[in-house]
């Protein structure tokens, strides 16, 4: 079943467990995704991110939790139609070149065609259609990545680490292309290690420790909160997030 997207809508996760043995990995996590905007969901090692994309996207299964837009249950079946996840240090197809890697995204995914060229000038792929996927260093794995992540048709794309392996004035680039994409309405849910770049890039943000949400909204929000459970009044995202955490 096609999942209908509108601008108005709202994703709501709820209730997400998952256990491994003894070890609560997530614990009834909750919050939403809004159409185009760019969600940063942040914490440390170990906090559960990767957990989350993994249980929201189906590749794991979770001990219980919903989603829902406007009321009504997403079933699994749903999923696949509306959520793409980008898993973090992942090699596919790693023997074919990345010419093949991205026209076989436009043509298994159905992916966006039309922005193959876009996306190959943007994360300088140019000098690496040739190359095999798995010769590729970390960073221009990463960038490879990428593109197939915006290629993808679903409205909500999840990203683990989009920045990592990228320098600086790679990461700033990357940055203002999601924010290219967001704004023409896909909703980007990136799990990012490094608060000062999800500062700069999202619009709002779920703080996740020891699989519990701590927080979440925009950085005025999510400030406010840490104000009033723990007193401290800062701006600043990693003073918010050491506050709430």
């Amino acid at each position: 079943m096609t999942v209908q997207w509108a601008a108005s809508t709202v994703l709501k996760v709820s209730g997400f467990s998952k256990r491994f043995r003894r070890f609560k990995a997530l614990e009834h996590v909750g919050f939403e995704l809004r159409a185009g905007e760019i969600l940063g969901l942040i914490g440390p090692n170990g906090a559960g991110k990767t957990t989350l994309f993994e249980c929201l996207a189906g590749v794991l299964p979770s001990d219980g939790g919903l989603l829902q837009i406007a009321g009504r249950q997403i079933v699994p079946e749903e999923r696949t139609s509306l959520l793409f996840y980008l898993p973090d240090s992942i090699t596919p197809w790693s023997a074919q070149p990345v010419r093949w890697v991205l026209d076989f995204t436009v043509g298994f995914f159905g992916g966006n065609g039309s922005l193959r060229g876009e996306l190959i000038d943007q994360l300088d792929l140019t000098r690496l259609l040739h190359q095999p996927l798995g010769t590729l260093s970390k960073g221009q794995r990463k960038r490879v990545l990428l593109a197939i992540g915006l290629m993808t048709p679903q409205p909500i794309l999840l990203a683990d680490e989009p920045f990592d392996g990228l320098d600086l004035r790679q990461t700033r680039e990357v940055g203002a292309i999601l924010r290219a994409h967001a704004s023409k309405g896909r909703t980007l849910f990136l799990s990012i290690h490094q608060i000062s770049d999800a500062a700069r890039v999202c619009d709002r943000f779920v703080l996740l420790s020891g699989g519990h949400v701590c927080g979440e909204g925009t950085l005025e929000e999510v400030s406010a909160l840490a104000a009033t459970r723990t007193r401290t009044n800062s701006g600043d995202l990693e003073e918010v997030f050491l506050a709430l955490t």
